[in-house]
């Protein structure tokens, strides 16, 4: 795998996709929908919870498989599916240069997902640990190491010390 480099996504009003309807996706949905993205949820079946969403307004379900082309207004797409699937979304995604995150599918991904997607403080930025496992302690020790440097520079810019931790 490539380096990577260290990025938080404003995601508010931007067009996101998930492929799949499993409760992992829905965890992932719902990590979207708190950034105020605009979800659109592609699968058969989905959970109980992402069908209340979509009834609620909060997210567009279409109850279907992916198709080619589904991803054409996508900003970041998240793949919950077959490894099949998975590949088929992540080379459209590379075609359109869109975010791409195929859950536990590394070779298909061109973003990592960090638990964490609103750090208060250092101890908040923790990798997944499936993942951790997986990219290796090194790799996992980085993004760390990035993360907590980023929140220590932003005290500096804003005054706070490692003291007085970073709050919403």
């Amino acid at each position: 795998m490539s380096p990577l480099y260290p990025l938080f996504l404003n995601l508010q009003g931007r067009f996101c996709i998930v492929v799949g309807g499993s409760e992992v996706a829905e965890g992932k949905i719902h990590e979207l929908l708190d950034a105020d993205a605009m979800v659109r949820v592609i699968a058969p079946a989905v959970t109980e919870q992402v069908a209340a969403w979509s009834q609620a307004g909060r997210l567009q379900w279409e109850p279907r498989s992916y198709i080619s082309g589904d991803l054409s207004d996508a900003f970041l797409v998240v793949s919950v599916a077959d490894p099949e699937t998975n590949a088929q979304v992540f080379e459209e995604a590379e075609t359109r240069r869109t975010f791409c995150n195929a859950v536990d599918d590394i070779e298909h991904c061109n973003w990592l997902c960090i638990r964490s997607s609103a750090p208060r403080s250092a101890s908040d930025c923790d990798l997944d640990n499936r993942k951790e496992s997986r990219f290796g302690t090194k790799i996992a020790q980085g993004i760390r190491r990035t993360v907590r440097g980023g929140i220590r520079s932003l005290g500096h810019e804003t005054g706070r010390t490692s003291e007085s931790p970073i709050s919403g």
